[in-house]
């Protein structure tokens, strides 16, 4: 006769925890210590929560798991500001976490989904499709695995940039049970503010969030100023066009108190010349938004490749001088295949 599988308390709120432990007798507080253990302190073992009775601890080991992520893969830029890491769940899919050591902080970018469905063109997160989701508990183990390597140097995850490959609005409950967790007492107490989002630009989900009452920065993927160029690089704009998406980023802003940020990758000969730089000033003129300028990182599979510095800076000048607020993302990780799903994707080929 086959064992009942084991309940999995990673993901789980103190008030759930609390919850599935009380058929084994153990008390409602004892749900909140549990998952101190597991999010403040990274215990994995039941044996190790020593402010529980011996006999209370081997009922847990007995009924429940707790998820520990296995590192495939990591590499470590030259400069030692990203290390990327590829972390394997129980089932053996993979996905790409991030560390970037910024000035300002430990900055992670993880991922939300095993690949990708929205098919971006220069995107590599999108190369094999999507596999599946991640629960919330996937998506905080990411950063709790980050928070622990950080810990033995006293230091600590600063902030948190829903990035990596997947889209998070397309998975929106996982997504929204994540940042719920991650900001509670009990697990890393992280402001809302210090939580970056980036979408493709679902619109009812963008709409959705405004409403849910956690003030998380937005940053919309644009990539281009016009829909027959958007819908080239980005498929999804078939469905939700610029105007829809420019009109979303606004009502976010006006519920939230929050500016929304605009992606815009920087492709060689694609979307990078003057007259891009024109459309996109023309299309942002008068919103409160920044522009977030990210030369593109090379995907040979798609034969897209970064621009010139010379372009770049010309393109980041121009938008400055029509008074947008601009920000160049700053190259880290290109050694390494820092770029959402290009660590996945190489290791994947590697193995056949």
């Amino acid at each position: 006769m086959t064992a009942p599988a084991k309940t999995e308390l990673f993901g789980l709120t103190a008030a759930e925890t609390a919850a599935v432990i009380k058929p084994l007798g153990l008390e409602k507080y004892r749900g909140q210590q549990i998952v101190e253990w597991i999010y403040k302190h990274g215990v994995r073992e039941f044996a190790a929560m020593t402010n529980l009775a011996k006999d209370q601890r081997a009922k847990l080991a007995d009924n429940f798991t707790i998820m520990q992520l296995n590192e495939q893969a990591a590499q470590h830029a030259g400069d030692g500001k990203t290390s990327k890491f590829l972390l394997a769940f129980t089932d053996g899919m993979a996905v790409e976490t991030v560390l970037l050591r910024q000035h300002y902080g430990n900055s992670v970018c993880i991922s939300t989904q095993v690949g990708c469905a929205m098919g971006c063109s220069f995107c590599a997160s999108t190369l094999g499709g999507l596999a599946r989701n991640l629960t919330g508990g996937e998506i905080l183990a990411q950063v709790l695995y980050i928070e622990q390597l950080l810990q033995p140097a006293g230091h600590k995850v600063d902030s948190i940039v829903l990035m990596g490959s997947g889209e998070p609005l397309a998975n929106y409950d996982n997504v929204l049970r994540f940042i719920r967790l991650i900001h509670a007492p009990y697990c890393l107490n992280l402001s809302y503010r210090s939580i970056t989002l980036s979408t493709a630009g679902i619109v009812p989900a963008i709409d959705k969030l405004a409403a849910e009452g956690i003030p998380i920065t937005l940053s919309i993927s644009l990539h281009a100023a016009s829909n027959e160029l958007r819908t080239r690089l980005m498929p999804v704009n078939k469905h939700y066009p610029l105007e829809q998406v420019l009109a979303a980023g606004s009502r976010y802003a006006d519920i939230t108190g929050r500016r929304v940020t605009y992606e815009y990758s920087l492709i060689a000969g694609i979307n990078d010349q003057p007259e891009h730089a024109r459309e996109l000033a023309a299309l942002l003129k008068g919103r409160q938004a920044n522009v977030n300028l990210i030369p593109v990182n090379p995907v040979p599979e798609r034969g897209f490749y970064r621009p010139s510095p010379a372009d770049i800076g010309r393109f980041e000048q121009f938008l400055k001088n029509h008074q947008l607020n601009v920000t160049l993302r700053r190259e880290m990780g290109t050694d390494i295949d820092a770029a959402c799903g290009q660590l996945r994707h190489k290791i994947l080929r590697k193995n056949g």
